[in-house]
């Protein structure tokens, strides 16, 4: 990147600026390509995601997409959300935690870029239990059950998650109700 390049990415960074200023120059002095991503630093070898820096309101992270992988001696990653897999984080709340993370930081990315190097595959993410309103429908209509099996792993993944965030079965079951026309279409939940 060009140092003008540099000042569009920093541009909207006010909260943060000083934390990311420290982390860049760190993350490619371990080898990395810089590119910007969905707006965000993204540090990458030879194409493949090792690690972006993210920016939220109260906290600066730095997220590793196959976090899972690595030791985490220090016990300082943290997983992206309930749903995610393999994504881990750092969190950074001041200057002075940069600071005094950034050796451990350079250790994490190494590690990282060893895995990917090396190949490692990430472990199988561990199979969805089925929401029991959409196991009993799925029970009981053959054409259903087809079509959900003919979805995607990640849209059969979606509807679970919308049908099991709801605390009340009543609201389950609506919820089901109200997905069946979209799976038998083969249709995602956010599909048009």
């Amino acid at each position: 990147m060009s140092n003008n390049d540099d000042e569009v990415t920093l541009a909207g960074s006010d909260r943060w600026r000083a934390e990311i200023e420290v982390l860049r120059p760190l993350l490619r002095g371990c080898g990395l390509s810089e590119e910007i991503k969905w707006g965000k630093p993204c540090y990458c070898l030879d194409g493949a995601n090792i690690v972006v820096i993210q920016e939220f309101s109260d906290h600066l992270a730095l997220m590793f997409f196959k976090g899972l992988l690595l030791s985490d001696p220090d016990g300082i990653l943290h997983d992206q959300g309930p749903n995610s897999h393999a994504a881990k984080r750092i969190r950074f709340t001041s200057l002075d935690d940069v600071a005094a993370l950034s050796d451990v930081v350079a250790d994490y990315v190494r590690e990282a870029v060893a895995h990917e190097q090396a190949g490692t595959a990430l472990p199988p993410r561990p199979a969805d239990v089925l929401a029991p309103e959409l196991v009993e429908r799925l029970a009981s209509d053959d054409h259903l059950a087809g079509a959900f099996e003919g979805l995607t792993p990640g849209r059969q993944r979606e509807y679970n998650l919308y049908v099991a965030a709801a605390k009340q079965s009543s609201t389950r079951e609506r919820r089901v109700d109200t997905i069946v026309p979209r799976i038998k279409s083969g249709k995602g939940l956010r599909d048009r």
